[in-house]
């Protein structure tokens, strides 16, 4: 990946609705140029998807926490299921460690939360924090030079 295509990454990174047109002009390439090094991007799985940045506030979430979760002895598989299957766990990371999970929950209040975790009481233990700030939003990895 050279120093054109970080280019192109931080430029889609900020606005993934940005056109070709306009993503060419910002790193010196034609349209067609820019195209072929995306489309190479996401042959070789550097670019996965262009997305949408959803505000959950905007729609009512006014809480998010952060929920670690231990599933109980025998329960690792049924309470994995249980998290895809529940909507307000809109991130989830398997991890090493005490617990099996870490997972973002976002919902409309506490009673809400409360009846979230509720619904793997008796297959897992929680561990839950409220989210009062995200001082880092997602962002990419460090651009690591000839990758």
């Amino acid at each position: 990946m050279d120093a054109i295509d970080q280019a192109i990454l931080t430029q889609l990174h900020q606005d993934a609705r940005t056109s070709l047109k306009e993503l060419g002009e910002r790193v010196g390439l034609s349209s067609p140029s820019v195209s072929e090094r995306l489309r190479r991007l996401e042959e070789r799985g550097v670019v996965r998807a262009f997305t949408v940045d959803i505000e959950p506030r905007a729609l009512g979430y006014q809480l998010q926490a952060i929920v670690r979760i231990r599933p109980l002895p025998g329960q690792l598989a049924a309470v994995e299921q249980l998290i895809r299957d529940t909507p307000e766990f809109c991130e989830c990371d398997k991890v090493t460690g005490d617990d099996c999970f870490v997972a973002r929950v976002f919902v409309r209040s506490i009673e809400q939360l409360d009846g979230v975790l509720d619904r793997i009481a008796d297959k897992a233990q929680t561990n839950t924090a409220i989210v009062k700030a995200q001082t880092i939003r997602r962002r990419p990895p460090p651009w690591v030079p000839g990758v």
